[in-house]
């Protein structure tokens, strides 16, 4: 029987291999591992897991993840998540804050999470400690675009994304003031131009998001509302359903009664200064919303101007600024 716990090196292919597709009657040009993604620090990694194992994997993490709905300004979104990460002897974990109500608390992670973060951290050459877990029940559930917000993300790591399941199609497209050399042009409803990319995500493959890319890049999955008979295989695999898990390294912690808070995103940056979390405090909150808007917005986000003080902001309810 095969061994699906050995971690072999991840198989990346030629990059024309999964370049050109036809979609809507036009030739649409597609990037893949070895193109110029972003700024040039992201990339695709196909054949992450074993086969076997990826397959396998799909089915037990549909299972043994606890789901749950998550509300942003009061609505669902349109996906159903969970959080696991790494916990302390302490009983202390990593939080990795982003634009929502409350997030799911955040568990342990499962033996095929535990197994899967081998994988991505052979791959990537550091440590990740949270994971936030995404099952996209079909073609209508989506992620709108958006920047991941990094003030608890620790620098100079990357972020990766790895997808189990239906293929679903990421689109990459530079934030609104962001003047880069052309990729593929899109025009916006305003009518000015920018650059878009789309990537492809196959079931069994890993994405990894550099920060610069983040930066000066939105990425989102949009709404497939075909119908199965005009979609690929790989896109009806699996009942049309798609698992992404992502993985960061964090460097902001909370202890384990959820009272104080500290690291890199907090206004105490150690375990001796940590600080006891704010909810409801109006001003911090919409201090912290304001900046997590600035960086889906900016393509000059200053982190240290924004995020350097730090923050104890837990929960976000009653969001008074936009951010996705």
């Amino acid at each position: 029987m095969q061994d699906l716990t050995t971690v072999p090196p991840a198989r990346v292919p030629s990059p024309d291999t999964v370049r050109h597709r036809k979609a809507a009657g036009k030739n649409l040009t597609y990037l893949g591992p070895g193109d110029t993604i972003g700024e040039g620090d992201s990339d695709l990694v196909l054949d992450l897991l074993p086969a076997a194992f990826a397959d396998q994997a799909f089915r037990q993490l549909q299972e043994e993840v606890q789901w749950a709905v998550m509300h942003h300004r009061g609505s669902e979104v349109p996906r159903l998540v969970a959080v696991q990460g790494q916990v302390a002897f302490d009983g202390s974990f990593p939080i990795y804050r982003h634009p929502a109500d409350e997030s799911p608390p955040l568990l342990p992670f499962t033996p095929t999470v535990l197994l899967i973060k081998e994988h991505v951290e052979r791959v990537l050459n550091h440590p990740v400690n949270h994971v936030l877990i995404q099952l996209y029940r079909g073609g209508t559930d989506y992620i709108s675009p958006h920047a991941d917000k990094t003030i608890d993300v620790v620098h100079g790591s990357k972020i990766v994304n790895v997808s189990l399941g239906a293929e679903r199609l990421m689109i990459l497209r530079t934030k609104k003031d962001a003047a880069l050399e052309p990729a593929t042009i899109e025009p916006t409803k305003m009518g000015s131009v920018r650059n878009a990319q789309r990537i492809p995500l196959p079931h069994n493959s890993m994405f990894v998001l550099g920060l610069e890319t983040n930066a000066k890049w939105l990425h989102g999955i949009r709404q497939d509302k075909r119908l199965p008979t005009e979609k690929t295989p790989s896109e009806v695999a699996f009942d049309g359903a798609r698992i992404s898990l992502t993985f960061r390294r964090i460097g902001t912690f909370l202890t384990a009664d959820q009272s104080l808070i500290y690291g890199q995103g907090a206004t105490g940056k150690t375990l001796e200064t940590a600080r006891p979390v704010i909810n409801g405090v109006e001003d911090e909150t919409n201090r912290l919303i304001m900046g997590f808007g600035n960086e889906n917005q900016r393509s000059d986000f200053d982190w240290e101007a924004e995020y350097g003080r730090g923050s104890d902001v837990l929960h976000f309810v009653n969001e008074a600024a936009p951010a996705s």
